[in-house]
């Protein structure tokens, strides 16, 4: 790209300057310069080689702005008025001096400029010249084409220089947002561990310290087989507390990995130990999902699964997986309790539920159905 649009502006550069000649070389035969003589021949040429060289490097501007100024007075005396030869290339050379030019070369190619278009004239008009159109002359031919280009250059970096600004405050806000999130973050992962981890973590130790009281007991081989299945599901809380601490710290090692579909017939087997017959079944054919999606899956069931043991009638729950050809359809059914009432609160659950598959462009319904049992539903285009 930088190749194309050097040579973009190559291409500009020898179109002014061949434009610039055609004008100077135009303007001198309208005026007079009939090339019968030699010095008018031998001016012209002249002419046409200094309006070329503007199409020249950007680092001879100084000089080729100083050539024109010589090529001034040599018009001036060969052609004489009003035939003034080039003053379309002095005035694009003055401006490129001005645009390209910078500290002493600057100035002193500006000066030199100047300093020719006034002894050009007065080499014409004589020293007893009108003093007032000799400065005015020097100002318009000279100092007013290197003051445009001057200015112009100027102006392009004062704005590059906004927008190289604009981007670095764009930058600098960026990078507080992330750092406020990951403070967030660190502060809600701090009051996790401090809050939920000390609790779970007392749950875990009192249902072994039970588990082993109990032991010898004969008699209580049910309530065993509960608090095992409490100290199990305490560890397992603690195991994706400490992944999702992980996750919030940003410090997620090397091939770890959030459980997903592979792993929900654990989720099965902690509400069948808490006594909730559950069963699952799966229609179509599976295919691979994307990580993401098969991490929201799993939440979502633990979600349903959840919903079922605490709110239905602690009897049972049927989940179905269905892998359709364009969508993928996971349902939960159970059913409610004689007395059950649906609360209008806030159902976080469920809004959960709905947030998760907002995010992959599905479909999330609920509510109660005509046999009497509670339907939760998500569907995913696929």
């Amino acid at each position: 790209m930088q190749s194309t649009a050097r040579g973009r502006l190559a291409r500009q550069a020898l179109l002014v300057s061949v434009l610039a000649m055609i004008v100077d070389v135009g303007v001198s035969l309208y005026q007079g310069c009939a090339l019968n003589t030699w010095p008018q021949v031998v001016t012209m040429l002249v002419v046409i080689g200094a309006d070329l060289w503007l199409a020249g490097p950007a680092r001879l501007s100084g000089l080729v702005a100083v050539t024109h100024g010589l090529v001034r007075i040599l018009s001036m005396v060969a052609v004489g008025p009003p035939a003034q030869g080039n003053t379309a290339g002095l005035m694009i050379a003055g401006y490129r001096a001005g645009a390209w030019q910078r500290g002493w070369s600057a100035w002193l190619s500006v000066i030199a400029t100047m300093a020719c278009v006034g002894l050009s004239r007065i080499l014409v008009f004589g020293v007893g010249a009108s003093w007032p159109l000799l400065i005015l002359t020097m100002v318009e031919n000279g100092l007013l084409p290197w003051l445009v280009g001057h200015y112009t250059t100027t102006r392009r970096d004062y704005l590059t220089e906004l927008e190289q600004r604009a981007e670095q405050e764009r930058r600098d806000a960026k990078e507080a947002v992330a750092k406020a999130v990951a403070e967030e973050r660190g502060a809600i992962a701090r009051d996790l561990h401090d809050v939920i981890a000390h609790h779970v973590s007392a749950i875990n130790v009192h249902a072994g310290a039970a588990r082993l009281i109990m032991a010898g007991d004969q008699h209580s081989a049910e309530l065993g087989e509960s608090v095992t299945a409490v100290e199990s599901s305490a560890r397992s809380a603690m195991v994706e507390l400490r992944h999702l601490l992980d996750l919030l710290h940003g410090d997620r090692a090397d091939g770890a990995r959030q459980p997903g579909l592979d792993n929900i017939d654990e989720l099965f087997d902690g509400v069948r130990a808490a006594g909730l017959h559950a069963s699952l079944i799966t229609t179509g054919r599976p295919r691979d999902l994307p990580e993401s999606l098969d991490i929201a899956l799993y939440r979502i069931a633990q979600e349903m699964l959840t919903n079922a043991l605490r709110h239905g009638d602690g009897t049972s729950v049927a989940m179905h997986l269905d892998y359709g050809e364009s969508s993928l359809v996971l349902s939960a059914s159970n059913p409610m309790p004689s007395d059950a009432r649906v609360s209008d609160g806030p159902h976080r659950g469920l809004a959960g539920i709905a947030n998760r598959a907002g995010m992959f462009k599905g479909v999330a319904s609920s509510g109660p159905a005509a046999d009497g049992t509670w339907r939760t539903a998500v569907v995913f285009p696929l």
